[in-house]
């Protein structure tokens, strides 16, 4: 697979209409074929037949498969951020867990499209500096904002909300990336209820376990470890 930044990159950033449609429609066909194929058999001759377009049309725009498929998930990336950023924009509910069910929703809801180009995508995904640094800004944006609602929410019990916001955060995209790309179809209806479940017990549960009853901050701990008081 091509990794380097220049067979990444799109050769011909469109100006005119009509060279975006062929840029769309190579993406379209690209997604199809991919998700019909898989991506050793996802040719860029299949890709080309598949828009109606001539092989030399499809190199004008892109050196290669790699660069179709970085594009195909940076949009992937894009639309995700959009939603969630969509999400966070509005009037958000009292309740915790109708707060955490809207954003579960919001990343179900973007990988729906095709469950086998997901997988293709996890799979074959290019790995460039990138997109790297997309998915890194992503996930950071999401973090910060989880963990504002952490410490400013009511219900909320649990105490490192830092890492509980990357656990959250890590949680849904993880979890939602897998099942979902994953051999055989999942209820997604399932899938919310129980994720939404999941986090909303981790982080409104009283700390020390069931039952309500907190424990004392230094049980469980080393002598002499972190936290632990002075005998």
């Amino acid at each position: 697979m091509t990794t380097g930044r220049r067979g990444l990159q799109p050769r011909k950033q469109p100006r005119q209409a009509r060279a975006e449609l062929t840029r769309q429609r190579i993406l379209t066909a690209a997604a199809h074929v991919f998700a019909e194929y898989g991506y050793a058999a996802g040719t860029t001759n299949r890709i080309a037949e598949r828009a109606r377009i001539s092989i030399g049309s499809l190199y004008q725009y892109y050196p290669n498969k790699d660069a179709i498929l970085a594009e195909l998930l940076t949009r992937h990336l894009d639309a995700g951020g959009d939603a969630i950023r969509s999400r966070q924009n509005e009037e958000q509910p009292d309740s915790f867990e109708e707060i955490i069910r809207g954003f579960v929703r919001a990343v179900i809801e973007n990988h729906l499209d095709d469950p086998q180009l997901l997988r293709v995508m996890m799979e074959h995904g290019p790995r460039s500096p990138e997109l790297f640094e997309k998915i890194t800004r992503h996930e950071r944006d999401r973090v910060v904002y989880t963990q504002e609602l952490l410490e400013r929410h009511p219900e909320v019990r649990v105490e490192d909300t830092h890492v509980a916001a990357r656990l959250v955060v890590s949680t849904v995209e993880l979890i939602v990336h897998q099942l979902i790309a994953a051999p055989g179809s999942i209820d997604t209806t399932r899938l919310e209820n129980e994720l939404v479940a999941m986090l909303t017990r981790y982080v409104t549960a009283a700390p020390g376990g069931a039952g309500g009853v907190e424990r004392p901050r230094d049980e469980g701990r080393a002598p002499g470890g972190p936290g632990a008081r002075p005998s």
